[in-house]
């Protein structure tokens, strides 16, 4: 059985909706940080990631409400040295509406469909089946935490999604001189 859209912006339709300089107003990205926490990554060795089971939109709104949640829990629980989460996905699509006077009167003063290329409203990401969204960066102690915080930012989006638990080999490597 396949889940109804609960937003109207959720379904990918059409070509995407980019070139910001040849538009104004387009409201800015609420996601404030992409990388939380150990930033250097020494001494975590296991990644969760966070992925979606179907192609989507999610909007900018959506993404900092997930990354607030998981972040508020994963450093209540593990320190802020011991994790890394990175959001790896961006809110490029720019989404418009045409909005619908209400009211007394409004049959006169609205336009109705004519001319109804709408106003910006906000961005969203385009996410195909099994894109990563989020993915935290921990010590093997530190799994179940990461788990439950992804669980909880997955609460935010609009689509399914799915974690995976892996090994992760850090691009740093840190030698100690012996004296």
């Amino acid at each position: 059985m396949a889940r109804k859209p609960n937003s109207m912006y959720r379904q990918v339709k059409g070509p995407a909706y980019t070139r910001r300089e040849y538009m104004g107003g387009i409201p800015a990205s609420r996601i404030t940080q992409f990388d939380l926490g150990n930033k250097k990554d020494i001494g975590l060795t296991k990644q969760v990631t966070l992925s979606v089971k179907e192609s989507c939109q999610v909007r900018h709104t959506s993404l900092e409400a997930a990354r607030i949640a998981c972040n508020r829990y994963v450093s209540k629980r593990l320190g802020s040295q011991n994790y890394h989460l990175k959001v790896r996905v961006y809110p490029h699509h720019i989404l418009r509406e045409n909005k619908q006077a209400t009211g007394a009167g409004a049959d006169r003063v609205s336009q109705g469909m004519r001319k109804a290329f709408g106003k910006n409203v906000g961005t969203a990401a385009r996410l195909k089946r099994g894109q990563k969204i989020m993915t935290i960066y921990c010590t093997p102690e530190g799994i179940e935490s990461a788990k439950a915080g992804l669980k909880k930012a997955s609460q935010k989006l609009p689509s399914p999604t799915e974690l995976v638990v892996e090994d992760f080999e850090p691009a740093i490597k840190v030698e100690v001189e012996e004296n």
